[in-house]
């Protein structure tokens, strides 16, 4: 190993993967503007293609709002966005070309995706469900719990966070303090020989 790395903490890794759960159910306990920002600032430093950043974020909270989002959704996740105290909303910017020159040190890369709609719908996709993965990680680094959802009507949604059709939402996550009595039973995971190939 080389003498400039490390290796987190089993502590660390416990609450980043190893002891940290899907929540399903949620204390009634806020998550201040501040501990947002905190999240986004860790997760922003992660690695992009090109540094392209593409993931937006709404962050449903009000009981007003978080009860307009559960009509939007599967059965099984109406409860889930009722309590949990946050709600984002994941979101690509089908647009994030035209931060490029801001982002990226070379010329050029505004123009290359913008001439190329199928790269950069690509790009987009990848690389801003790439950042939510980071956020979720961030949230939990920062004592915070996530419940993931893909189960969501995502034209509705569209229409009515993303009106002009720039952002696209990709998933919705409840963040919190999570109620552990209401965890599920964790499920198996495949095994390292189950999804590798060694070439």
């Amino acid at each position: 190993m080389p003498a400039n790395a490390s290796r987190i903490s089993q502590d660390a890794l416990d609450q980043l993967f190893m002891s940290a759960r899907t929540h399903n159910g949620w204390l009634d306990t806020p998550v201040s503007d501040d501990k947002l920002k905190e999240v986004y600032d860790i997760a922003k430093m992660g690695a992009t293609s090109m540094n392209t950043q593409p993931m937006r974020l709404v962050f449903v909270r009000s009981p007003e709002a978080r009860e307009r989002l559960s009509t939007m959704v599967s059965p099984g996740n109406v409860d889930k966005v009722r309590q949990a105290p946050v709600i984002v909303i994941f979101a690509n910017d089908t647009k994030f070309y035209e931060y490029m020159p801001k982002i990226w040190f070379r010329e050029g890369a505004k123009e290359m995706f913008e001439g190329n709609p199928a790269m950069a719908a690509a790009t987009a996709t990848r690389n801003a469900t790439l950042q939510a993965a980071y956020f979720m990680i961030a949230a939990r680094a920062v004592g915070l719990d996530c419940g993931p959802m893909s189960g969501f009507d995502i034209p509705k949604v569209n229409a009515e966070y993303f009106a002009d059709g720039r952002y696209q939402a990709n998933f919705i996550c409840a963040l919190g303090f999570g109620d552990e009595t209401k965890l599920f039973e964790r499920q198996p995971r495949l095994s390292f020989e189950e999804v590798s190939t060694l070439l």
